[in-house]
């Protein structure tokens, strides 16, 4: 299944920058398809082709329908997002919750995410014909989010659902015990070396030593690293030694 098999439709969308944001969110998620239905006539289509930044393929290729009802005419599923409470509207889930069964329905027929009017949201009618509906968490006392931003949380919710994308993987491998304790072994004989540490508390101190380095998986990367740190710090304490400082020339 592919993001790109849903559709984004905005209810008269009043302003252009929020068209252009839009366009920018939908493009962040690899998604294409924009229609919009009855934007209003003011709309400043500079401002949207401005805000679209590098989505203007988006904007460009948008679609525009007289009516909500032919806009969504061809989906088999519709999921409405609003931010307003009422009887009809009680079985809103978050995106998250909706998301695998749209990324399920999108796999065979084509899911419209449906968002209202800045200023009004979308009508009981408009919420009539829809076949789910969204409603993204906030605190009570400010429930209202700004158009571009609701797109960007609900299209960004099915765009991990439709599992796309993947985390970058740590290329080296994770460390054995044996190298790091041969690290450990390392950092313990630099620190009782620069007076870190007395030998009578270096059991002590190594536990807290290692319990940092615990915190996290370590990498051989990671390893050879603080391994090359102690080699470095043995160094240059070597080379002091043999060449201490010449102060002949100090007042």
């Amino acid at each position: 299944m592919s993001v790109r098999d849903f559709v984004v439709v905005l209810v008269g969308p009043l302003y252009g920058g929020n068209i252009g944001s839009v366009c920018r969110a939908m493009a962040n998620t690899g998604m294409s398809k924009l229609r919009l239905v009855a934007p209003d006539k003011s709309v400043d289509w500079s401002e949207a082709e401005r805000m679209a930044c590098h989505a203007k393929g988006v904007l460009d290729n948008l679609q525009i329908f007289d009516s909500f009802a032919d806009a969504v005419g061809d989906c088999s599923v519709v999921a409405g997002s609003t931010a307003r409470h009422g009887l009809y509207r009680r079985h809103a889930q978050t995106p998250r919750e909706h998301a695998p069964a749209l990324c399920e329905a999108a796999a065979c027929g084509r899911v419209a995410l449906v968002f209202g009017r800045e200023d009004k949201g979308l009508l009981n009618e408009e919420v009539s014909m829809c076949t789910h509906l969204i409603r993204i968490p906030s605190v009570p006392e400010y429930s209202s989010l700004n158009l571009a931003q609701a797109v960007m949380v609900v299209c960004y919710e099915m765009y991990v659902c439709g599992g796309e994308y993947e985390t970058e993987r740590e290329r080296s491998a994770p460390a054995p015990a044996a190298l790091r304790v041969r690290m450990l072994d390392m950092w313990r004989g630099l620190l009782l070396r620069i007076g870190f540490m007395e030998i009578k508390k270096a059991d002590h101190m190594m536990s807290a030593v290692n319990r940092i380095f615990s915190r996290g998986a370590l990498t051989m990367c990671d390893v050879n690293i603080m391994m090359g740190v102690v080699r470095q710090a043995s160094w240059a304490l070597d080379h002091d030694r043999h060449n201490p400082p010449d102060h002949s020339t100090e007042r």
